[in-house]
């Protein structure tokens, strides 16, 4: 039987790759598969859609965690606490928006003064000397 390969039970064990590290993700496509299934949100569910959405949630979470990262760097810290995250999202146009009916908890609100609550600036007319 030339050209079939190995026989059955000689050799070693082919070694066992994750979906995670096949698709190059860091999020568990296994897992993630497993939800979608376990949560009834339709019959079946194909073999792209857990990859694709890992590849979706892990692109979201390292854009969060670059946004507080730089917040948590700009306030001299070096840990990343719900006040980085919130003030990461809230500047954030699009993540505002994804994130909109959010609560962070701990976040804080934005540092935001209305106009019309700070002084008048008094204007200095024409000075004379006499």
């Amino acid at each position: 039987m030339a050209g079939r390969g190995k026989a059955l039970g000689s050799g070693a064990a082919k070694k066992a790759t994750s979906r995670s590290s096949k698709a190059g993700l860091q999020f568990p496509v296994g897992r993630i598969a497993r939800f979608l299934k376990t949560g009834k949100y339709a019959e079946r569910v194909g073999a792209g859609a857990p990859v694709y959405l890992s590849a979706v949630l892990e692109y979201l979470a390292a854009e969060v965690l670059e946004l507080a990262g730089n917040a948590a760097r700009d306030n001299k810290k070096t840990r990343i606490v719900p006040r980085h995250i919130q003030l990461a999202v809230r500047n954030d146009e699009e993540l505002s928006r994804l994130l909109g009916q959010v609560t962070i908890a701990n976040g804080g609100v934005l540092p935001n003064i209305h106009n019309t609550l700070l002084p008048k600036r008094v204007s200095k007319g024409p000075v004379d000397d006499e």
